[in-house]
């Protein structure tokens, strides 16, 4: 095709020494580190805010109460679980190639800077999402006038529970963008043109401490929330929420360990490793101004969000809770694109030869205007946020049609439901694919015939993407809180009524959020996974040079990207393999402890019958120690399949087959996640539609299939889908690290074919154990009726 690189032109600069960070760009970068510290100030602003609302009756406190202190004490733990293993990998960097002792300290450094800045950003999450929920319930509370009263404004009731759940988010993506943002800009201030080699350190923390907790907060929350659907609703008959059912608490703590915790690392992440692209990228492309210039369309991103957030306004005309997020989003990324546009016209040259810093000679030979390359590939990413939003929302809302055909699904019994479900998945996925790629490609072809322009676009669309991740994180944080408050309420009992429908208006609009900013977490997973794609050419390109070799046609078989070579297949299909293996442990992971609460709710509903009439109170603690336990223990082996697996095939198949693996895991990953995400959502609004009275409502047959099909959703949407966006981006930045190191042994006088073997066969044995333990793993009833851990499978019925 006309415009297209040729393999021989995929041959990268010789060195990238050229570029330097500028006294000028170096205020511009302090600037931006202010403007970083600015977001964190807004949200201390947004605190007061939510803190400053009422709280609901005692009893709504102390419901509040359980739920804080479960949530305090899983984190706790988990994080005391990481730290063991964020120090093991700090002295294992200190081991990889660096040009010097400098950089290689301060990669590993930031590597645990990074780590707790996600970290931070998790728990900050839900330390405020368990203290907002309360409050968004006592808010709804008001629409239910108390004896004599004349009846409540419904609208405006909902308008102010919304408004405390939003700002509850709009404090998450503060910190999210303000903790990424201050974070890079300090490794570009610290180590200046070296700041892309340290900062792979920086998003290789964050994506791994977001990777644990995507995977373990999702293993808890569906654990409790499965349990307490199977056993509850299905078995028992008595609503989601009731306090009777004994993995209640433990559901409500899930929630925001799993969705607000996890999903605010998980964005913090993406911010961080597409920032990480950029630079890396960056630096080559545009010289000196890719120093910065990356840095300043997030920072515009940070102000927009501002914007956006407090735009979330309700109106009264708003047919639903929707709209006004629909508005805040919008207006964010309109405001966005106007401002990196006058900071593209202002900032950078008129053409490249006026690019300072560029070594390529063929980039500063080129013709055109680096101005129009900058802004269009923002503009792609922007565009490629708000397309998602649509059609995501179209698969997932309860307003439209895919939902409703599960809903009609649900009068035929459970099975049709899952299959309509899994239908509305795989169909959304290919549309959603197929954006993302048209996104991707179209950002790639405005380098023309300069594959490291082509790459470095790819990675500005991302940064353009990056500038609506504010609101973005506010949207998903919105979802857990609104049902955390329906929750708390229908425990608590004391909201009912009007002030009931309220907080299950806005659960169904929570649902349609979480499902959006899934799809968005996709498509910054995939653009990051991309860009980085090059920064790992890029590193082999350079580690092959030192030893002699030229990558490419020409080249030896291991440094030639051509997947007609028999090991570049074999590594596309791992990679490939690799998403279908991940997937299916994170699922099995939640099968058995799931199982495990099953066993234990019907244990205490068997032997304190008093349950069922109140006169006895079911043990929460037990479950939410059984959760806590089997999340812990599970994450050990989706973790190690994610940094083994790259190694082992690197070592083995070379630098080449490596990039193949590469390139399988994120065309897989992006289908499978998004399958496995609108699935689950479709299912979940599906019950709503059928709670809200449609198709039988509550208690019905109708019910109880589309109970049962939100089961299935619930690991899907919540776990293994979530948790690809991390895997793919883990396992971009392994490879770029180990990329020198495989070169390094593979060619030249370190050449050592016993260290490969020794590498590859000792990451190979540690995933092969790995699995083997975990699907060694099971459940059985006890003497006692006690929820034990032995190598028999599951309960069949457990895991329908």
């Amino acid at each position: 095709m006309a415009g297209l690189p040729t393999p021989q032109q995929f041959d990268l600069p010789t060195s990238l020494a050229a570029a330097v960070l500028t006294d000028n760009n170096r205020l511009i970068v302090v600037v931006i580190g202010l403007v970083a510290l600015a977001a964190l100030v807004v949200a201390g602003v947004l605190v007061r805010q939510v803190l400053a609302a009422g709280e609901g009756t005692d009893s709504m406190k102390k419901i509040a109460a359980a739920v804080q202190e479960g949530a305090n004490a899983y984190l706790a733990r988990q994080l005391r679980t990481l730290g063991v293993f964020a120090v093991i990998v700090f002295f294992l960097l200190m081991l990889l190639p660096a040009d010097d002792l400098n950089q290689r300290a301060g990669r590993s450094v930031f590597f645990l800077i990074g780590a707790a800045f996600s970290a931070a950003t998790g728990y900050i999450g839900m330390w405020l999402a368990v203290r907002s929920n309360v409050r968004v319930a006592a808010a709804a509370r008001e629409a239910t006038p108390a004896e004599g009263e004349a009846e409540k404004d419904l609208t405006a009731v909902s308008h102010q529970a919304m408004k405390i759940a939003f700002r509850t988010g709009g404090v998450v993506g503060m910190f999210t963008v303000g903790l990424g943002l201050l974070g890079a800009s300090c490794v570009v201030l610290v180590y200046a043109a070296n700041a892309p080699k340290v900062l792979e350190g920086f998003g290789l923390g964050a994506a791994l401490i977001a990777m644990f907790m995507r995977v373990g907060g999702g293993i808890f929350t569906k654990a409790a929330d499965v349990g307490a659907d199977l056993v509850g609703k299905v078995e028992q008959g008595i609503p989601e929420d009731d306090p009777r059912n004994a993995a209640t608490i433990a559901d409500n703590v899930g929630d925001n360990v799993g969705d607000c915790a996890g999903m605010a690392a998980d964005l913090f992440e993406s911010y961080a490793v597409t920032l990480v692209a950029a630079l890396i990228l960056g630096k080559a492309a545009f010289g000196n101004s890719g120093l910065a210039f990356p840095l300043i369309v997030p920072a515009i991103g940070v102000l927009t969000a501002m914007i956006g957030i407090f735009a979330v306004a309700p109106r009264r005309a708003d047919r639903s809770g929707m709209s006004a997020i629909n508005r805040g989003f919008f207006v964010s990324a309109v405001i966005s694109l106007a401002l990196v546009a006058v900071a593209v016209f202002v900032y950078l040259p008129s053409s490249y030869a006026d690019l300072q810093g560029v070594s390529d000679a063929a980039i500063a030979a080129k013709s055109g205007d680096p101005r129009i390359l900058a802004l269009v590939a923002v503009a792609i990413g922007i565009v490629l946020a708000a397309l998602i939003q649509q059609l995501t929302g179209y698969f997932t809302e309860t307003t439209r049609r895919p939902v409703r055909d599960i809903g009609k699904t649900s009068l035929t019994g459970p099975a049709t439901v899952v299959l309509a479900g899994i239908s509305v998945g795989l169909e959304s996925a290919v549309y959603t694919a197929l954006l993302i790629g048209l996104g991707v490609y179209g950002a790639f072809l405005l380098g023309g015939t300069s594959i490291m322009l082509a790459l470095f676009a790819v990675a500005l669309a991302g940064t353009g993407l990056l500038t609506t991740v504010g609101v973005i994180v506010a949207m998903d944080t919105f979802g857990p809180v609104s049902d955390n408050a329906q929750g708390i309420a229908e425990m608590s009992g004391d909201v009912t009524g009007a002030g009931a429908q309220v907080l299950t208006d806005l659960d169904a609009v929570g649902n349609t959020t979480k499902a959006i900013t899934k799809g968005i977490a996709i498509a910054t997973a995939v653009l990051a996974a991309s860009a980085l794609f090059g920064s790992y050419r890029d590193a082999i390109t350079t580690a092959a040079r030192d030893v002699g070799q030229k990558v490419g046609d020409g080249g030896p078989l291991s440094l030639v990207m051509d997947i007609s070579q028999p090991n570049n297949l074999v590594g596309l299909i791992a990679g490939a393999a690799v998403v279908f293996l991940f997937s299916g442990l994170a699922i099995n992971a939640v099968s058995r402890a799931a199982g495990a609460v099953v066993f234990e709710v019907r244990r205490q509903f068997r032997e304190r019958p008093g349950i069922m009439d109140y006169s006895e109170k079911p043990e929460y603690g037990r479950v939410v120690d059984i959760c806590t336990k089997d999340a812990l223990r599970e994450l050990t082996t989706p973790g190690l399949l994610a940094v083994m697996a790259p190694i082992a095939i690197g070592f083995t198949l070379g630098v080449g087959a490596l990039g193949a693996y590469l390139a399988g895991a994120i065309g897989t990953g992006t289908l499978m996640a998004v399958f496995l995400a609108n699935s689950g959502g479709a299912w979940d609004n599906a019950k709503k539609l059928v709670e809200d009275g449609h198709h039988g409502g509550k208690g019905s047959e109708a019910h109880a299939a589309t109970v049962i099909g939100d089961t299935v959703g619930d690991p899907f949407k919540d776990t293994a889908g979530p948790a690809i966006n991390p895997l793919l981006k883990v396992m971009n930045l392994v490879s770029l690290l180990i990329a020198p190191a495989i070169v390094r042994f593979s060619y030249g006088s370190d050449k050592s074919l016993l260290v490969r073997i020794l590498i590859a066969a000792l990451a190979t044995v540690v995933i092969v154990l790995a699995v083997y333990v975990s699907k060694r793993r099971g459940i059985a009833v006890g003497d006692e009726g006690n929820a034990e851990r032995t190598s028999k499978p599951a309960d069949p019925a457990v895991v329908s």
